[in-house]
């Protein structure tokens, strides 16, 4: 009965440690790990996608390959070459969950370059050693696959890799020894019911029924011990899987811990690139405030001395305008002159014939009558003008109207060719100058003066013709103290500036 029951366990174990070893057909197979000096090649049947980190205390390097699981490689390679020490494999999860660990041992502290080389991964050390080679052992018909009984390796964080491997190492031996253990009794069993059978030959059928009863109970202490191993594997099972299970999640944890700090570290840095960006726009918003009021102040600058400019050209060209009014109206003054003194020669000559036609009067009247027109027309330019302008009967030209801020007083000036009679009468806020006897020979004297924006009583001057007078109409702000005077061929008439 023994028998049976270890055979029975031996069907139970196999396939479960088989399928641990059996890889899957979507995961990448580690066939084998050599070791050259300090040089340690890792072969898969596809391209190894890896993680790795180190311990120390003795030193080490750990290399998880993720989807991957190992096919014929032994649990534990002794290399001892000067830089390599060993080789241990283990195996967590399954499917697409499977990690093949590889844990290499050094001598000493060592600097590792690892790079993936097609289906290989290369493990590059300093200094070397003899040749080992990690493949599969041969198989013998009673070979047991590797590593069919082991519990999963403890993951790094919680013991050494090789405290790990010892322990798997040391429980795998006490399960082979079970094994022998079992098979021993159900030996010794087999041979004990061998002799118990010749025993009962031999003996009375009494001897069957005690037989029977014994074998009864043999079989109960076998259905016992079977039920015990069957529970012993599923417990070692379940004990296993919830390491996987553990060592999944500190996988996960330390991968989740991993996403995190990139994450941070990403809107850290996307915190700096929008903080220069701000300041790199705000430095540009400010240059181009500054450019735009450098611009402004520059266009502005330019227009004043463009308007300056336009000033000064205006007024050159009036003054030019005003000169060559005055230079034609001279032209004309002097032809119009011409005109009367010839006038005045006809008139002359056909008095002096009239005379010659007349009785000759006595020279005390010839000289009365000479001298009256004398002494009346004297009278009227009293009335009319200064007593000192002589002021003739031809008729007169204006030749300039114009307008001058004086010390307290705004001055309207009125120029003609020659004196003229003049009267200056108010009427509301206007003052208006009436010259006889006048004309405008140039309708450029007909122009108003706008001076309303000059601080000052005056607003408006403008002349034009009425019959044979010029009027000369000047706007006032406000009714003002005037004086009116003639001075040769110049009439000013100054109005008070009351300061404002």
């Amino acid at each position: 009965m023994k028998a049976s029951a270890v055979w029975l366990l031996g069907v139970v174990l196999v396939p479960v440690m088989a399928l641990a070893q059996a890889p899957a057909a979507d995961v990448n197979t580690i066939t084998a790990v050599q070791v050259n000096g300090g040089t340690v090649s890792i072969s898969g049947t596809k391209k190894p996608n890896f993680t790795t980190f180190t311990m120390t205390d003795p030193p080490r390097l750990v290399i998880d390959i993720s989807e991957a699981v190992f096919s014929g490689v032994p649990e534990e390679v002794q290399v001892g070459n000067g830089t390599v020490t060993g080789i241990r494999t283990a195996s967590y999860g399954s499917d697409a969950s499977a990690i093949a660990r590889v844990l290499i041992g050094y001598e000493r502290e060592v600097e590792t370059d690892i790079q993936a080389n097609g289906n290989q991964l290369i493990v590059k050390v300093a200094g070397g050693g003899g040749q080992a080679v990690a493949q599969a052992p041969a198989e013998t018909p009673d070979a047991q696959p590797s590593g069919a009984a082991e519990p999963a390796t403890k993951p790094a964080g919680d013991g050494t890799a090789a405290q790990a491997a010892a322990a798997a190492e040391t429980e795998r031996q006490a399960q082979e020894k079970a094994t022998a253990q079992a098979a021993a009794a159900a030996a010794a069993d087999r041979q004990a019911q061998e002799k118990a059978a010749a025993e009962a030959t031999a003996r009375a059928q009494a001897d069957a029924d005690a037989e029977k009863k014994r074998q009864e109970e043999a079989r109960a202490a076998a259905q016992r011990q079977e039920e015990e191993t069957r529970a012993s594997a599923q417990a070692a099972a379940d004990e296993k899987k919830r390491q996987e299970e553990a060592t999944r999640a500190s996988a996960q944890a330390a991968a989740d811990e991993k996403k995190r700090q990139e994450e941070e570290a990403r809107a850290s840095a996307k915190t700096a690139e929008e903080e220069r960006r701000a300041a790199a726009q705000a430095a540009a918003d400010e240059k181009k405030r500054q450019q735009e009021e450098a611009r402004s102040a520059a266009k502005s600058t330019d227009e004043e001395r463009r308007a300056a400019a336009q000033a000064a050209a205006d007024e050159k060209k009036r003054q030019a305008q005003a000169a060559a009014e005055e230079r034609q109206a001279a032209a004309q003054a002097a032809a119009d002159e011409r005109r009367a003194e010839q006038e005045a020669a006809a008139e002359e000559r056909r008095q002096r014939q009239e005379q010659a036609r007349a009785s000759r009067e006595s020279t005390k009247q010839e000289k009365l009558a000479m001298a009256e027109p004398r002494e009346r027309t004297r009278r009227e330019v009293s009335s009319g003008s200064d007593a000192s302008a002589e002021v003739s009967s031809r008729r007169k030209t204006m030749t300039l109207v114009g307008f001058q801020q004086q010390s307290g007083a705004s001055r309207v000036f009125i120029r003609t060719n020659e004196p003229v009679r003049y009267t200056a009468s108010e009427d509301g806020r206007s003052v208006v100058v009436e010259l006889e006897n006048t004309r405008i020979d140039l309708s450029n004297n007909t122009r108003p003066l706008d001076t309303s924006f000059f601080s000052s009583p005056v607003t408006r001057v403008e002349a034009d013709s009425s019959g044979r007078a010029v009027r000369v109409t000047i706007n006032l702000r406000e009714q003002v103290p005037f004086q009116a005077r003639q001075e040769g061929n110049v009439i000013s008439l100054d109005f008070q500036r009351t300061g404002r």
